[in-house]
């Protein structure tokens, strides 16, 4: 059973900085895509960041210019560098990843807070 665990969350004042981390328990090539998903108190989830095995990213439009997606395939990790933090980004992060049969895996999230 594929696993992906999420680490690297916690509290943060506004326009400081995380890195948060995913590893997969099996080779990052078995998929074709891997992201971050976020999901705020009382919304839906939704699309952070994504890198294909080709590292071709794409970026929800809020986080541009502060979020960074990085992968490093010897490690099997994902990165998602966080910038310039603000309040509103203050959610449980979720890694993602996706096969070439469709197949998803979550993981179980990690809580960033940004708060003064």
């Amino acid at each position: 059973q594929v696993q992906l665990v999420e680490s690297g969350g916690g509290l943060v004042q506004p326009g400081g900085s995380l890195r948060l981390s995913c590893v997969t328990s099996a080779s990052m090539f078995s998929f074709n895509i891997m992201g971050w998903y976020r999901q705020a108190p009382g919304k839906q989830r939704e699309l952070v960041a994504t890198i294909t095995n080709s590292k071709t990213t794409n970026y929800d439009d809020s986080v541009k210019g502060r979020f960074t997606i990085s992968r490093e395939n010897a490690k099997n990790t994902v990165y998602l560098q966080m910038n310039s933090l603000k309040p509103e980004d203050t959610a449980v992060y979720y890694c993602h990843a996706r096969n070439y049969y469709g197949i998803e895996k979550w993981g179980k999230g990690t809580l960033v807070t940004v708060s003064s």
